[in-house]
């Protein structure tokens, strides 16, 4: 395998054009201004395979395919990640994913109830098999919901601390603070988390076997609705 682009996206259907009014569109426009610097980005990288994992279904993967791969006619793999869907169990030694080739992504899924972070990463590493092909690795997912008291939520104080850690830690490559942020801030009310240490293992493996080290890149950060919307680019190598 060998990756040529990866990034994390939030997934809010707000940001589409058919969804989202106009002035809801301004509102998050520096969100929108970096998917479609990612999608441009995606394009000239070229992958033969994208896999793509997200903690819902639907939107979790629409939204970012609609900003980043639009017209892509390669392969793509998808992974529902999370604790939100009890019915998927991790199993040791096994693997689930659904596998679409030129279509819209109707993702079956994995998941686990309650892993570590640590273990869910290592699940990332091993269930991801493409041969020698050129792969981009979407992580789907969107931060604290807890930042506003007019938010969906209400707010709860480590909403934006989550936010804030989240984003220094892959700044400084501190995968293992990154795997406790789930312990440190229960209350957080975020969604991604699961999807970002998926990607994370994946990455963080390819560059012990190929030497290809990684560096994020924040695209942008906002949270007008209550909701954090980061926006990461991944440089290889």
């Amino acid at each position: 395998m060998h990756i040529v682009f990866a990034c994390i996206v939030p997934h809010a259907p707000i940001f589409l054009p058919n969804i989202g009014s106009k002035e809801d569109r301004q509102l998050v426009k520096k969100t929108i201004e970096s998917l479609e610097i990612l999608g441009k980005k995606l394009n000239t990288a070229k992958p033969q395979s994208i896999i793509i994992s997200s903690p819902h279904e639907d939107w979790g993967f629409n939204v970012p395919l609609y900003f980043l791969a639009p017209d892509f006619k390669g392969e793509i793999k998808n992974y529902l990640i999370g604790s939100e869907m009890p019915e998927f169990y991790f199993k040791e030694g096994q693997k689930f994913y659904t596998k679409i080739k030129n279509s819209t992504p109707t993702p079956k899924g994995v998941g686990a109830a309650k892993p570590t972070h640590g273990r869910l990463s290592d699940f990332g590493v091993g269930a991801v098999s493409v041969g020698e092909y050129k792969v981009a690795l979407i992580a789907s997912g969107d931060m604290s919901h807890v930042l506003k008291e007019d938010g969906p939520y209400g707010f709860h104080p480590e909403g934006p601390r989550f936010d804030a850690d989240l984003i220094r830690y892959l700044k400084n490559k501190d995968i293992e603070k990154i795997f406790k942020l789930d312990d440190d801030y229960p209350e957080a009310g975020e969604c991604g988390l699961r999807s970002f240490c998926f990607m994370l293992g994946i990455l963080e493996a390819h560059s012990a076997s190929s030497g290809q080290a990684w560096q994020a890149e924040i695209l942008s950060y906002e949270g007008p609705f209550g909701v954090g919307y980061l926006v990461v680019n991944f440089k290889m190598g």
